[in-house]
């Protein structure tokens, strides 16, 4: 028979590297029957009002209380040995990982999550918490959000699993769930139960301190996983897996922190299989400018040197004025335009140019179109191109969570959680333009707001 353990625990938040246990309830199953055990725990901490009213647990109670340090090995010696199963089990073997790691000791243990298998059994519900388990199944509720009577219900639970379903099928279902996943040779296995499952940016290192790879997610623990998995891997990822030897992580508030993060972190640590983010000293645009003929002409301009608070004549960005070249001949091939009038091609006094030879321009070298009508058509074909022009007088912010995100001309500055940390970022030399991240603002536009400082 597997011996069983069902834990919850009781906490005074929600971050297990910050906050701490109050209440630990174990129900352990096997050969010999069922044991229930359960014990207050002194935080060492403040418990919150909030805290107390969702758990009934005070200050008070757990005042003199052991702490974790004292009840640790009874705790180990109750685990070990025995399949973890509680309800978002990462939520609490996190924290009993990081009670013990703070004892200088580790605990491991093969972790099955109840939520995970009420959404593989029933996938026609869209609800699986606890309190949506009690109703669905009827379970027998003896004290809600205290750490053993939660326990119990977990227990009750997977007794009604075991007569609803067929064996080989709740085995499958079981052994797909407890799947390890495969990981590089070098890589240490614990890894998987540390690496959270929250948005933020993750690194991989090879034997030295640059990192190979760096790249974002808004679930760094399958992202980092599917890298390794047998289903997604390619030559290029098969490369890059025999190449890591220590894997890192940055968490964020959310996806738009890991996308700044991850554009700031690849253009500064250059790392070798990033291709797209790389640092690239060519960004430009095309800038309309008027000759002396009264026509209007593109002018290649380095992004460095371009407003964006006042844009109105600038059209792309493009990463080397290769691409920019490309894209206008794109263009004047679309749109009849003549490639001497728009400065890709040399003219001769005179002379037509060699799309108007080829019937391709309409004859504006020529005298055949009126510059100011091939100056009209231009400024309408570079329309979809126009660059959107910085929307405020001065920086702006974007909030995500406790972050703000301070920009200014499509630049990002950094973040900042109080208003003290608002001015050394101000007061910084401003960063260079950066397409990459220039795409991610433009989309994010409507969610800036102006900064407001105080006097």
């Amino acid at each position: 028979m597997v011996r069983l353990a069902f834990v919850d625990l009781e906490t005074t938040g929600a971050t297990a590297t910050a906050d701490r246990i109050t209440e630990i309830g174990i129900v352990q199953v096997d050969e010999d029957g069922v044991r229930e055990w359960s014990s207050l725990v002194n935080p060492q901490a403040p418990i919150s009002s909030f805290i107390e009213r969702l758990t009934g647990i005070s200050n008070d109670m757990v005042a003199a209380a052991p702490v974790f340090e004292d009840v640790a090995e009874e705790v180990l010696e109750r685990l070990q040995g025995r399949v973890f199963i509680a309800h978002n089990a990462r939520f609490d073997y996190g924290f009993l990982k990081s009670e013990f790691k703070r004892l200088g000791r580790s605990f491991r243990a093969p972790v099955l999550c109840t939520v995970k298998l009420s959404r593989k059994v029933f996938p026609e519900h869209a609800k699986h918490s606890l309190d949506a388990l009690i109703e669905r199944h009827g379970l027998q509720v003896d004290g809600r959000h205290r750490a053993l009577a939660d326990a119990k219900l977990i227990h009750q639970f997977w007794n009604q699993l075991q007569t609803q379903l067929a064996p080989e099928i709740l085995d499958e279902t079981l052994k797909e769930l407890m799947a390890r996943p495969s990981l590089p040779m070098h890589i240490d296995a614990s890894i998987v139960d540390e690496l959270p499952d929250t948005p933020g940016v993750y690194l991989f290192y090879g034997d030295n301190d640059l990192p190979l790879y760096v790249g974002k997610s808004k679930d760094i623990r399958s992202r980092v996983l599917a890298h390794f998995s047998a289903d997604h891997v390619t030559a290029k990822e098969m490369n890059l897996a025999q190449q890591v030897r220590r894997i890192d992580w940055i968490e964020t508030s959310g996806e738009i922190g890991a996308l700044l993060r991850e554009a700031m972190l690849v253009k500064s640590l250059q790392p070798l299989h990033n291709r797209q983010l790389r640092r690239n000293q060519e960004v430009c645009v095309w800038r309309l400018v008027e000759t002396e003929e009264g026509a209007w002409m593109p002018q290649l301009t380095n992004a460095a040197d371009v407003n964006f608070s006042a844009a109105d004549d600038c059209f792309g960005p493009f990463k080397s004025p290769r691409e920019a070249n490309k894209a206008l001949l794109g263009i004047a091939d679309e749109h009849g335009l003549c490639q001497g009038l728009l400065g890709l091609e040399r003219l001769r006094p005179g002379a037509p140019c060699f799309g108007h030879q080829v019937k391709k321009c309409l004859g504006a070298c020529v005298g055949r179109e009126p510059v100011s009508v091939h100056s009209a058509r231009l400024m309408a074909a570079l329309a979809r191109l126009k660059i959107k022009a910085w929307p405020f007088a001065g920086p702006a912010v974007i909030r995500e969570g406790d972050d703000r995100y301070v920009l200014d001309a499509w630049r990002y500055l950094g973040v900042a959680r109080q208003d003290e940390d608002l001015w050394p970022l101000l007061e910084t030399r401003r960063p260079e333009f950066d397409l990459d991240v220039y795409k991610i603002l433009v989309k994010l536009a409507t969610r800036m707001k102006p900064l407001r400082l105080r006097p």
